[in-house]
């Protein structure tokens, strides 16, 4: 097949390219330039889309003989990444940036433009398993190495995306593609994984944030008493189950931390509680995506995942009258917020998905 590798820069993508050349693919490499200043980008252990990544992913395709691109999709990433990133939490919302980016990015405008070119598919190196039924439904599952295990952020993919979708690295652990990267030549072997928010060069989500929202001053009550505890300069600052960075003048003298369980940007309110009121057992999702292409029988039994790392439970899904997927939670998890995805999995296989707007205890 003629194949299309996204080259990140890092260890995965140039393992999961290797591997497609071996696996006898015509393969073209190409690297995403999704900053408009990627000089100004984070660059080492907390880097992605940095200059220096281009350039590794670029002796990376030369150690491995293939043609290699540079696509420009800086003004792409920036109205479908960050202004998404900028407006869910405007809205009280928490987004997963790196999912939007694989839905809207990696696979929508890369697959897009990799089929016009006449590529059959598109190799990156995320850590998940994917196959194919006789009749080409795909199958989406976990990785064999959980702690680097991605399906939980690809799972926002439709069945069409997955058929032109190749993960060669879901039969492997991180440590065995780090000495699979040595043993080829591949200078990124030992590259440190990146981390954070790529777009976001400091690290400061809040501090970019405010950049971007401005300040906004208004009142932390505390939940139990309706008492006003503290001020803050932007709701949009806040995430469900933080703790730290609240700075209450005010606090309630009963010697317990308080969490934010709310925030309602209408009223500009944060409201905060004690931990015993963060648990929740019922979630409510929007625009469900079912990864083979159909949607399961209901009521659906299984399990969900309500974090990219973690917050996992046994699960009951049905469908209500509105279409909204309503999961009730064999446990509760705590952190859960809106703007959040869902993954629903039959064992290790991703099942389907959704964005979550509303729980309850």
């Amino acid at each position: 097949m003629k194949v299309l590798a996204a080259m990140s820069g890092g260890v995965d993508s140039a393992v999961a390219t290797a591997r497609a050349v071996d696996a006898g693919h015509d393969v073209t490499g190409v690297h995403l330039a999704l900053s408009r200043a990627p000089e100004a980008v984070r660059a080492g252990a907390r880097g992605c889309c940095t200059v220096e990544d281009s350039r590794d992913a670029r002796r990376a395709a030369d150690v491995l003989g293939i043609p290699f691109y540079i696509w420009d999709l800086a003004e792409q990433f920036r109205e479908e990444v960050i202004d998404d990133f900028v407006s869910e939490y405007a809205a009280g919302r928490t987004p997963n940036p790196c999912l939007r980016c694989n839905e809207k990015i990696k696979f929508a405008a890369v697959l897009d433009r990799a089929r016009a070119l006449g590529f059959d598919a598109v190799v990156t190196g995320h850590h998940a398993k994917l196959e194919q039924d006789a009749d080409g439904t795909p199958r989406l599952a976990r990785s064999v190495d959980d702690a680097k295990d991605q399906s939980y952020v690809l799972a926002v993919l439709t069945a069409e995306q997955l058929r032109y979708a190749m993960f060669p690295l879901g039969d492997i652990t991180k440590d065995e593609v780090r000495r699979e990267a040595a043993e080829r030549g591949l200078l990124v072997a030992d590259k440190p994984d990146s981390h954070d928010i790529c777009f976001i060069s400091n690290g400061d989500t809040m501090g970019f944030l405010r950049t971007q929202l401005g300040d906004n001053p208004g009142d932390i009550v505390d939940a139990d008493t309706g008492q006003v505890v503290g001020a803050h300069q932007g709701a949009y600052a806040y995430t469900i189950g933080q703790r730290k960075g609240l700075r209450l003048a005010n606090p309630v003298n009963d010697g317990k931390p308080r969490y934010v369980l709310d925030i309602e940007p209408v009223t500009n309110r944060v409201t905060v509680g004690t931990a015993d009121r963060l648990g929740i057992t019922t979630v409510t999702a929007q625009r469900p995506v079912w990864t083979s292409g159909s949607a399961p029988a209901f009521p659906w039994r299984g399990t969900v995942q309500l974090r990219a790392h973690g917050g996992i439970a046994s699960a009951v899904a049905e469908i209500d009258a509105n279409g909204q997927l309503v999961v009730g939670l064999g446990e509760p998890l705590k952190g859960i917020a809106a703007g959040q995805a869902i993954v629903l999995y039959d064992d290790d296989q991703v099942v389907g998905s959704a964005t979550i707007s509303a729980t309850a205890a």
